[in-house]
């Protein structure tokens, strides 16, 4: 299937996939998510509510809302917490419900997406996603939002030198800010849904997303600057209401966290597939591409190591157990 066809079809499934009614017996599955059609985010969710339909047939009707229709993320974490939606899709903003998540915000700490799975089975799932219980969400998964870049309308950057003053657009994240603080940006967290008319309109200067997000919510339109850093790699984590999966039948609980788990292999491979095409089709949309010096943002991520090492309780251990799931498994 080509990028074209897969893009096609995600549109079509944006569409038809609200108009899916339930039948007396079945659990209605909402699963929200910021992301757009055709963004990594979007077709994992996508992916998994064709799975888990298949795999709890008459037991469950899950859809699909994209591009912010249940609200941004804060919102959702909170209506999944009170047990008025069902499934969210976080990605940055998980740092600031449980701090040790903020170790996926350390620049370049995640090598490659074999080391995103060695990382997601053997500390995600048994170690920091029954912190999360204590709080009200069930993480039925760790998939991918994916390898970030920046792009802007000031300059191309090549060093974090290259940042300064530049008002870049972050997630909600706690570290992501601290993070181009200290390269010398003006970070300005902001919902994903607003940060295309801010583009537009010069309130802010660039933002930094993976290519997939970047081409869906089509901001080649209005940025010039294409800048490939790499700098950090973000998972993104289906998250249901605890209160709710709690009530489903074992049966129905064993289709859900199955399915998530199926899905995050075909994330890895989605992303894989399509982040080369995407990079070709923003830079044909008019953008000027560099690739950034990673040595150099390398060098200028150390303090914000140390400072996560320092303010987070076990963040240095974290660290340490990460990096040394570099090699594998």
């Amino acid at each position: 299937m080509t990028l074209r066809s897969i893009l096609a079809t995600s549109s079509v499934l944006a569409i038809v996939g609200f108009t899916g009614a339930t039948s007396a017996d079945e659990i209605e599955i909402r699963f929200g998510t910021v992301n757009d059609p055709g963004g990594v985010q979007y077709e994992s969710g996508a992916e998994w509510v064709r799975q888990v339909n298949d795999a709890a047939a008459g037991k469950v009707q899950a859809d699909i809302y994209g591009s912010s229709q249940l609200g941004n993320d804060k919102e959702m974490l909170q209506k999944v917490k009170l047990g008025t939606q069902e499934v969210a899709q976080p990605s940055s903003i998980m740092s600031t419900i449980q701090a040790e998540f903020g170790v996926f915000e350390m620049p370049y700490i995640i090598k490659d997406r074999v080391h995103a799975g060695c990382v997601a089975r053997e500390v995600v799932m048994p170690d920091l996603a029954p912190k999360l219980e204590e709080q009200g969400y069930k993480l039925l998964a760790v998939w991918e939002n994916g390898f970030r870049n920046i792009t802007n309308n000031v300059r191309p950057i090549n060093t974090p030198s290259d940042l300064e003053d530049i008002k870049l657009r972050t997630p909600k994240g706690v570290w992501r800010v601290k993070m181009f603080e200290s390269y010398g940006a003006n970070p300005t967290p902001m919902p994903f849904s607003e940060v295309f008319v801010a583009l537009q309109t010069g309130v802010i200067d660039g933002q930094e997303n993976p290519y997939a997000n970047i081409n869906a919510a089509k901001f080649q339109e209005v940025q010039k600057y294409l800048s490939e850093t790499n700098h950090v790699y973000t998972p993104s984590f289906p998250t249901a209401s605890l209160k709710l999966f709690n009530s489903w039948p074992a049966d129905v609980q064993e289709a859900v966290m199955s399915t998530a788990a199926s899905v995050q292999d075909w994330t890895y491979e989605y992303a894989a597939k399509v982040e080369g095409e995407l990079r070709d089709s923003l830079q044909a949309g008019g953008m000027e591409f560099n690739v950034a010096d990673r040595d150099a943002f390398v060098e200028a991520s150390k303090p914000i190591y140390d400072q996560f090492a320092s303010e987070v309780e076990g963040g240095a251990d974290l660290i340490d157990r990460v990096l040394a799931l570099a090699d594998g498994c």
